[in-house]
Order: structure tokens, then sequence, then C-alpha cells
């Protein structure tokens, strides 16, 4: 499976009173893994633009196992799931220093023309494109 990993140090800003990450942030860990992720094969947001396509999240699943606290080091990992007809990424978030498992989730996103605002029924030739030249023959 293809995959990058970040590490972030939670900031009192993303905790709630109980000192508890609040549970809207895990979206924005993914949103940096992801965007993490896709720099690594050369197709960040602004190259989808480039390319003539918009890759909105459609869908988005969490699963909150383990609180995530003030302070904390996490390392969340987004690893690549489907590709072909849809972008579907995994995630999992670990704590840094004991490995232990936080949270793990899903996103969905779908590839949009940008010039008729059409959804693609499947993935653009420029996404096998550029998965191919970065990590060699694509296996599901």
């Amino acid at each position: 499976m293809y995959s990058s990993e970040i590490e972030i140090l939670v900031p009192f800003h993303d905790v709630d009173s109980m000192n508890v990450v609040w549970h809207g942030h895990y979206a924005k860990y993914f949103e940096v893994a992801r965007c993490e992720f896709l720099d690594t094969f050369h197709y960040s947001y602004q190259a989808m633009k480039d390319s003539g396509y918009a890759w909105p999240v459609i869908d988005m699943r969490i699963k909150y196992v383990k609180s995530i606290v003030f302070g904390q080091k996490i390392r969340v990992r987004c690893s690549l799931r489907e590709w072909e007809y849809r972008l579907k990424l995994d995630y999992l978030i670990t704590d840094v220093a004991t490995g232990a498992r936080l949270t793990k989730g899903y996103t969905v996103q779908v590839a949009i023309d940008m010039q008729t605002e059409l959804m693609c029924f499947e993935s653009p030739p420029i996404l096998k494109q550029l998965l191919t030249q970065n990590f060699g023959t694509l296996t599901e």
C-alpha cells in the first residue's frame, strides 16, 4: 500500500476545556496528512486544479479509539486504498511515544471536471500517470 506519515504536536488551541482534542480537529489532521501524501506523487491540490480537476471530499468516516490531548505527539499515516474510480484514503493516528492506536478513518474524493462541472465516473488519466511515475506498477 502506498502511504506517507506526518507527526503533529497537538497545540493548545485544538483542545477543549477537558484538555482533549475537539472532535472536529481530527478532520484537519486527516487533511494535513492527505496533503503530505498527495505531495509524495506530485498531485497537490494546486496540481489537481492545474490539471483541470477538483477533488471534493464526498465521504469521511472517523472512529475515535482513544482521546488525544494537549501536548501529545501524534503520527498520522495516510494510505491509498482506491484510485481507479475515486480516491479513497485510509488514516491511522497513533501516539508517537507508545505506538498506541488513537483514531482511524477514511475519506473518499471524486474527480470533478472543472470545465463541465460534472463528476467523472473514473479517475482522470493524470492520477494514474502520476501514481505510476512515482510508485511504479499499481495494485489495489
